[in-house]
């Protein structure tokens, strides 16, 4: 049986060109070290998705937050066209509010999410700002995969945690940063009040 290809794989191919080299601009960084950071920042987004999503409620939040702020979001260049090009000056919108979708897939955890991104890749403060332009664009990737493919909040949390397993088995720096951040004790497993902790505000609204 064929694997289905990785989302990572898919959203890196969507982004190669033009989108990493307005990326790299934006951070200050060259185009291959904002390339390994976009390639160690899609798994941990996807992947803390997926952990989220594996709760049925986490996953009915999310299959709703796609359909209600991101069905309708511009095509993945436009998107990013406008997040690359707005520089903050357009009003915010659910679909390019990066700050806030990152509140609501790390939680608590944002502020760590951030700074282990930003040791492990080198880009220090420069990854908050790297995970606020990637996860409106996870969103819409997302909301138009659901939207053709079909797919109910089961088979998305089906998807995503397919993508969550990949991300750990295949290790790397996403792979370790997913693995330590999903861990909040560091007892190797995620107990129910790290869930709680994590998926307890997952994308159910602005407040």
């Amino acid at each position: 049986m064929n694997s289905p290809a990785s989302l990572v794989d898919e959203l890196m191919a969507h982004l190669q060109g033009a989108p990493l080299q307005q990326m790299a601009q934006q951070l200050g960084t060259s185009p291959e070290q904002t390339q390994n950071a976009v390639g160690t920042a899609l798994p941990l987004l996807l992947g803390t998705l997926g952990r989220n999503a594996a709760q049925p409620q986490g996953a009915m939040d999310l299959f709703g937050a796609l359909q209600r702020d991101h069905a309708n979001s511009p095509d993945l260049g436009g998107l990013l066209g406008s997040l690359l090009g707005g520089g903050g000056a357009a009003p915010e919108s659910p679909q390019t509010d990066g700050a806030g979708i990152l509140g609501h897939i790390f939680g608590g955890n944002r502020q760590r999410a951030e700074e282990s991104l930003g040791q492990a890749t080198g880009l220090g403060a420069g990854a908050g700002k790297l995970l606020q332009l990637l996860a409106p664009v996870v969103m819409a990737f997302l909301a138009k995969r659901m939207t053709t493919g079909g797919m109910d909040a089961g088979s998305l949390s089906e998807t995503l945690g397919q993508e969550r397993a990949r991300a750990q088995q295949q290790g790397g720096l996403g792979g370790g940063l997913l693995g330590s951040l999903l861990d909040q004790d560091g007892d190797g497993h995620v107990g129910l009040s790290d869930l709680l902790k994590m998926g307890g505000g997952l994308l159910g609204g602005k407040r």
